[in-house]
């Protein structure tokens, strides 16, 4: 083991407390039967060995989303093969398996990724034997890297991203970070500026190329889109406005901009998206405190003349609830989160409204603004101003819409580049 892996390998353990601690809040989010039993050191019991195995990586809900139509064309360009999913968070386990339970062929299996020990590190590759080991993003684990590296097992970084701030951090663990690269074969940058950091940090350079971002290869389903369809007749022809992916300090100030809208216009009705469930009854608690009555999904309670706000307090439904809106404001953005996916709701074609916090999708950002297809935002009270502009003028309402749409329809093509790139890693049949 080189000294920089070595130096890495001491400090996880000399921070394993402080590890098990948030692992132990993880585990209270879900069903955590399985995550327990393998104890994110490895020991997954369910998959035979003798089974053919592609391996992808997300870390979150988002990642599991943005990837999902890469999970869709690997199961179908590898029809011979499983494909495990394993995530980190407990949101995106909960996403990762209702993706699994929605196939009926038992092809797609979810793990959670076991902690980046050198040992559950290499337990874990020697018991899935995967033909083909994907990380999306930035996940970058130095352990998991070398024990795919050890054991012949292709390395894929896919829809790679490094932002600057990202990219300062890795700076700094320059070695550590060369040692980890040099254990992939081929990293697909959604952006040139990407693919530069990733050079920057130690990457050859004639394994990157710059493919796109997959998250413009955004799918939904038909069944999706009934529902949303449904829920925008059930809302009647009130004014409707989502808040996804929401924040906490980030919902007192979307509040206070619904309760400046609702002087103007007493009907509005927001849906409120928290990005994490383990904050869904604090979220309906804080809306009864600023006196704004709320109804809850999860429990089946729809929205009433008086109903203020609708909270979209279930797993996996946010592209429903864009859909069935009149517009929609992208949280993670008036707080210091980075953002979320902007192009969610553009492709359903509903206007798009954001806050000033774009570190993660600055180059969706970009695009969309090249576009004009983006509206953005510096407080409350502006988005408060922003909205009552918007819904008084449906005309910009369907030109937002339309050219978010276009900028998603313009940007297509990552994936079939990507699936283009595996193949040199491993062809299909």
């Amino acid at each position: 083991m080189g000294w920089p892996r070595g130096l890495y390998s001491g400090l996880l353990l000399a921070l394993t407390p402080l590890i098990w601690r948030r692992i132990r809040r993880e585990h209270a989010l879900t069903d955590s039967r399985q995550s327990l039993r393998e104890l994110r050191l490895g020991r997954i019991l369910e998959t035979p060995c003798s089974e053919r195995m592609l391996w992808l990586h997300c870390a979150s809900v988002g990642e599991v989303l943005a990837a999902r139509p890469l999970i869709e064309a690997l199961l179908m360009r590898y029809p011979e093969h499983r494909l495990t999913l394993t995530t980190m968070t407990a949101t995106g386990a909960e996403r990762a398996r209702a993706l699994s339970t929605s196939r009926d062929d038992g092809r797609l299996v979810h793990h959670f990724i076991p902690l980046d020990f050198s040992r559950a590190a290499a337990r874990f590759v020697q018991r899935l034997r995967p033909e083909l080991a994907l990380f999306f993003e930035t996940e970058l684990w130095p352990n998991l890297l070398h024990a795919c590296c050890s054991r012949g097992v292709p390395v894929a970084v896919i829809n790679g991203r490094l932002s600057p701030r990202a990219f300062r951090h890795y700076r700094r663990l320059r070695p550590l970070m060369r040692e980890a690269l040099a254990c992939v074969d081929w990293l697909a940058a959604k952006s040139a500026a990407d693919a530069e950091r990733f050079a920057r940090l130690g990457m050859a350079d004639e394994r990157i190329d710059v493919v796109g971002s997959l998250k413009f290869d955004i799918t939904w389903d038909a069944g999706a889109l009934a529902v949303s369809k449904h829920l925008r007749t059930r809302f009647g022809e009130r004014p409707v406005w989502v808040a996804g992916s929401t924040h906490e300090g980030e919902e007192t100030v979307l509040l206070g901009a619904h309760a400046r809208l609702r002087e103007r216009l007493p009907e509005a009705l927001l849906v409120l998206v928290p990005r994490h469930p383990q904050r869904f009854d604090a979220v309906a608690a804080l809306c009864e405190q600023v006196s704004m009555p709320v109804a809850r999904r999860s429990r089946d309670e729809w929205p009433e003349a008086a109903t203020a706000v609708y909270l979209g307090d279930t797993m996996g439904e946010l592209l429903t609830l864009y859909g069935a809106a009149d517009l929609a404001f992208v949280g993670g953005s008036l707080v210091p989160i980075g953002g979320h996916n902007l192009l969610e709701p553009a492709a359903l074609g509903r206007p798009v409204v954001t806050g000033p916090e774009l570190a993660n999708f600055e180059e969706v950002a970009e695009v969309m603004r090249g576009a004009d297809a983006l509206v953005e935002v510096i407080d409350g009270r502006a988005l408060a101003a922003v909205l009552a502009k918007l819904f008084s003028n449906p005309a910009e309402r369907r030109r937002l819409g339309e050219a978010g749409r276009a900028v998603v329809a313009a940007n297509r093509g990552a994936l079939a580049r990507t699936l283009e790139g595996l193949a040199w890693l491993l062809p299909p049949k």
